[in-house]
């Protein structure tokens, strides 16, 4: 019997350890991809406190590290089925293992979205990412699309910018809804363009490879048509719960985000969230930080005292 299992390796997660074992409690954490999750791919992180600039993939190694040394057990399987309404939890993973615990931290954030346009999945990894750190390298001196309304397409943008001949930003609205510090730095880039009220249509490839989109563009319902000459495309628009496996045993909104407020408790006792998977005003790093901090707190006083 574990006395706490952790879903996720993100900054939530990993963050929620680092109380939970400092206040004496054995903990296993699940993670079915990368330690660090969103967090790991990001080029340059620059508004977390104490970092004026950082990569992601930097960040996240100092705080799994950390982890790892106060004596976390770390398995990098994924937790394909649970049953939480008992006073013990069973967790079931995708390597065979099945997990028991007193207590249980969902820490699992969001997964990236799609476009949904035909060509998008025939085309991933042949032209089509959803991770401009991952894969701008394999774009060198090409021309590119970035997709995107918010913070991510800029940061894509302006890190490809570098890499790329010529970039242009897709964007379905009028206008950017990303910081103004961003916007700022990514006015002054000379090969990057952006094309307003637009959406993709279609994503088109010859011999297995992406080498055009076709785009609409609505202006005070001016609808025009065109294809463009890419050869790559990144999609930068947003995210969404990863948390459907969860909704028959844990209260959850409409949109799939757990119901907690900031003490991190759900409607079942020893069952804590962190991070961005929870209702919240504010999805960021520090925010993610700060609910690992509570949840792990909470749930050491729930196994000390249950």
């Amino acid at each position: 019997m574990n006395d706490l299992v952790i879903i996720g390796a993100g900054p939530a997660g990993l963050t929620a350890a680092i109380y939970a074992l400092r206040a004496g409690v054995e903990v296993t954490i699940c993670e079915s991809e990368m330690y660090g999750g969103q967090a790991s791919i990001i080029d340059k992180l620059e508004n977390y406190p104490g970092f004026e600039s950082i990569s992601g993939i930097d960040f996240s190694t100092k705080i799994y590290q950390q982890v790892e040394k106060l004596g976390a057990k770390f398995i990098f399987s994924k937790v394909i089925k649970v049953c939480l309404t008992e006073k013990k939890k069973v967790l079931y993973l995708s390597n065979g293992e099945i997990l028991e615990s007193k207590a249980v931290i969902i820490a699992n954030g969001l997964k990236r979205r799609v476009l949904g346009c035909p060509g998008e999945q025939e085309y991933t990894g042949r032209g089509v990412s959803y991770c401009a750190t991952c894969d701008g390298a394999f774009f060198k001196s090409k021309n590119i699309v970035v997709v995107g309304g918010g913070n991510t397409v800029v940061q894509d943008a302006l890190y490809l910018s570098n890499i790329c001949n010529n970039i242009k930003i897709i964007v379905r609205k009028d206008k950017l809804r990303a910081e103004n510090f961003l916007i700022n730095i990514l006015n002054k880039k000379s090969n990057i363009e952006i094309i307003f009220n637009t959406n993709i249509i279609e994503i088109i490839g010859e011999n297995n490879i992406v080498n055009k989109i076709r785009i609409k563009t609505n202006v005070n319902n001016n609808i025009t048509e065109k294809i463009l000459d890419i050869d790559g495309i990144f999609i930068a628009v947003g995210y969404e719960p990863n948390c459907e496996m969860f909704r028959n045993q844990i209260s959850m909104t409409e949109a799939g985000y757990f119901v907690s407020d900031e003490s991190c408790e759900t409607n079942i006792p020893g069952v804590f969230v962190a991070g961005d998977c929870r209702t919240k005003p504010l999805r960021q790093i520090a925010t993610a930080i700060a609910d690992g901090a509570i949840a792990g707190n909470k749930s050491a006083d729930f196994i000390c005292y249950s």
